[in-house]
This record gives structure tokens, C-alpha cells and sequence, in this order.
């Protein structure tokens, strides 16, 4: 199996979302990371959604997915051809004799520490998959109070836009 990055524009509606969904349920596809969002066009919504997947099966996903009536377009992302980042936050235990080490390892990560308490810190953290499990990693000597991570958005490299297109034909199917 591998693994696949999918930028879907949808239009903006109620249940377009459980549809999506189900759709990969249908099919038993677990997704691995699913981030839903607007644009810079009200009307539309992008889902960026990670799959584990054959290529074939993923195919007839894809083509299921483009007869759904609420989506406009759908673009496999290349990680070479795309800025893809999550966000992490996480709170980690940092009393008067660890806090110096924790907020080291917050700088050596470029991450930024947005909440402060006297036995407790709270770090943000942006980037690739592999760079957050290994903030983690680093934290977890120091005891991982709470954790919760986003899932992935992606955007294609370049100056070409997905959405200039779509929004034309959604506007010409109104």
C-alpha cells in the first residue's frame, strides 16, 4: 500500500463531508488524515484527505468521487509538488528544574510556546508528519500531559490554482 494525498474542492453545502466520507467507509478505506476547510472562494471547501491505498482502488475511488454531484475537482498531490504541513499542540509537563531543557528542544524545532503555567507548558508546532513524531519523541521524557494534532493540508508549488477553474464551472452550473 501506499500512501496518497488528495485535494478535493467541494461546494459548500450541509452532508457534503458524511458523503465524502461514507463513500471511503463503502469501500473499507481507513483515512489517515482528513482536514476540511474554506477558500478563497466562500462557495467552496477543500478537503485534503490521506489515504494508505493501492493506486488501482484509489482510481475508482477517485472516479466515485468525481460523480458526486457537490465535487468540483480532485487532484492527487505529489509531495515533491506540494507544501503539505499539520499542526501539533501540546501541553508537557515543565516544573522549575526541566523547563530550561523544554524550551530548548522548543527552539531546536522552530516551534513556538503559546501558553506558559507553573508546572506546564504549551508548545505549537507546524510541519511534515516526520518532524512532529519527533518533537514528540523528544518531549515524552518530559511527560506529554495532553496532545492534539491536525491533519494534513496540502497545496500544490507554483502559481497555478485548482480552484480559479472550478469556481467558473461552478458558477456556469448555477
Amino acid at each position: 500500500m501506499s500512501r496518497h494525498t488528495l485535494s478535493v474542492l467541494v461546494e459548500n453545502k450541509p452532508g457534503v463531508l458524511a458523503r465524502i466520507s461514507g463513500l471511503f467507509s463503502r469501500r473499507g478505506f481507513n483515512i489517515d488524515s482528513l482536514a476540511v476547510g474554506p477558500t478563497e472562494h466562500p462557495e467552496i471547501s477543500r478537503m485534503t484527505i490521506v489515504v494508505n491505498v493501492e493506486d488501482l482502488p484509489l482510481e475508482q475511488v477517485t472516479k466515485q468521487l468525481n460523480k458526486l454531484i457537490n465535487v468540483l475537482k480532485i487532484v492527487e498531490l505529489d509531495s515533491t509538488a506540494s507544501v503539505q504541513r499539520e499542526l501539533l499542540l501540546v501541553k508537557v509537563r515543565a516544573d522549575a528544574e526541566t523547563r530550561s531543557q523544554v524550551l530548548e528542544t522548543v527552539q531546536l524545532f522552530r516551534a513556538k510556546v503559546v501558553d506558559v503555567a507553573p508546572d506546564a507548558v504549551t508548545i505549537e508546532a507546524t510541519g511534515s508528519k516526520d518532524k512532529l513524531d519527533a518533537l514528540i519523541r523528544v518531549l515524552e521524557p518530559f511527560g506529554i500531559k495532553e496532545l492534539v494534532q491536525s491533519g494534513m493540508v496540502a497545496i500544490g508549488r507554483g502559481a497555478r490554482s485548482i480552484t480559479d477553474r472550478s469556481l467558473r464551472a461552478l458558477e456556469r452550473s448555477a
